[in-house]
């Protein structure tokens, strides 16, 4: 019983994994950010007024499965540009860890709204960016590597008044509150279900900070809050093992992957080759190809149970993570391998993330020295220049 207790209190009143958590959010919605600048030019075709797949079959299709886009609340081109801008300003905040908790609806709204809008583009990639943006929402992944983590160490600003935050609020409020009175809004239950308990739950927070930040109300807020983010963390690492054992186990079904031959077709399709010459050459090479397909399967089937072993597991997180970047290399799947990388994130140790963190820091800090010390040089030489011309 006394360590039943002592687990759950350190359940209780510890986040796990700050640092992963941390890494996932600017990872995912980085990711996001990036595909979304990409296909800026071709937003309309894809996912707005001109797409194949007409507001009206995707109305149809969202009544059927019950699935969210807030895409379907108007078929008007101006509410489209709105959601697209809302997906890059949220994805973009939420990635330098502003107001997360606020940013991470945000960011699931507009990931929702799009993938939902015309489910026949995504990929596997998609698929999982699909699903941490619900995740995210449950978790604290602002309190570290986050402007509000920065907000947060600084000492002036403790004793401030926050009006940021009950501005957003406020905002998102009336947003419910209006669709809702006039039913023009269509939420499906279970997201209507989150979202107002999101609003509230911020609500709650933001007066237990401002009225009781020493209080036992804070104290069970917080109870919560690490209760939700642990649960969302262990579920991410138990997706991740999913996707990859039921990747493994169905590959160990085909015919291609058992006689180690699966990856030369893929080499010789036009569509998954960027660089033709590249793959021709791995492609002509029986034992690459035998070797990276038996590779993958033996990775993917093993990662999960190497999870009790923490070389073990680090060894196929690198391999797997090299994998995914000869997949964006060679078959031109950027984003599929970016959301998979950022997944594999959630098992990296915590003491390669801080190293990493200082290696950041201190890179940031040099470049911001440089820039600093280059309008000195710059008004050193005027001043050199005009004594000698003097």
């Amino acid at each position: 019983m006394e360590r039943i207790a002592r687990a759950f209190q350190r359940v209780t009143a510890t986040s796990f994994g700050p640092y992963q958590s941390a890494l996932i959010r600017i990872g995912f919605a980085g990711t996001w950010l990036v595909f979304l600048l990409r296909e800026l030019p071709h937003r309309n075709e894809m996912y707005g007024p001109d797409a194949p797949w007409s507001w009206g079959l995707a109305k149809q299709l969202i009544a059927g499965n019950g699935a969210f886009s807030g895409l379907m609340w108007s078929d008007s081109a101006v509410w489209f540009e709105i959601v697209y801008a809302v997906a890059i300003i949220s994805s973009l905040l939420l990635m330098l860890g502003w107001r997360t908790r606020t940013m991470s609806f945000l960011f699931m709204f507009g990931v929702l709204s799009l993938q939902n809008r015309s489910v026949f583009l995504g990929d596997g990639g998609d698929n999982v960016i699909h699903l941490m943006a619900i995740y995210l929402v449950f978790t604290r992944c602002g309190q570290v590597w986050s402007l509000d983590a920065r907000r947060a160490s600084v000492p002036a600003r403790a004793g401030r008044t926050d009006r940021v935050g009950p501005a957003l609020w406020a905002v998102m409020g009336a947003f419910l509150v209006a669709g809702a009175v006039t039913e023009r809004v269509d939420i499906q239950l279970w997201m209507r279900v989150l979202l107002w308990g999101g609003w509230v739950a911020h609500g709650l927070w933001w007066t237990a900070n401002r009225y009781a930040p020493a209080g036992q109300e804070r104290s069970l807020l917080d109870v919560f809050a690490n209760l939700f983010h642990n649960a969302a963390l262990l579920v991410i690492a138990a997706e991740v093992c999913f996707v990859y054992a039921t990747a493994g186990w169905y590959k160990i079904q085909g015919t291609r992957w058992e006689d180690g031959t699966a990856l030369y077709y893929p080499l010789k399709l036009d569509y998954f080759t960027p660089w033709p010459h590249l793959s021709g050459l791995l492609a002509a090479s029986s034992l690459f190809v035998l070797l990276f397909s038996y590779g993958t399967v033996m990775v993917q089937v093993a990662f999960p149970f190497t999870l009790v072993n923490r070389r073990v597991k680090n060894v196929l997180l690198v391999g797997m993570m090299l994998e995914h970047a000869g997949i964006a290399v060679l078959l031109g799947l950027p984003f599929f391998s970016l959301a998979m990388i950022t997944a594999d994130a959630v098992f990296l140790p915590t003491g390669f993330l801080l190293w990493l963190g200082g290696r950041v820091a201190r890179g940031r800090a040099r470049v911001l020295r440089r820039a600093a010390a280059v309008p000195g040089q710059r008004q050193g030489s005027t001043e050199e220049s005009r004594t000698l011309i003097g």
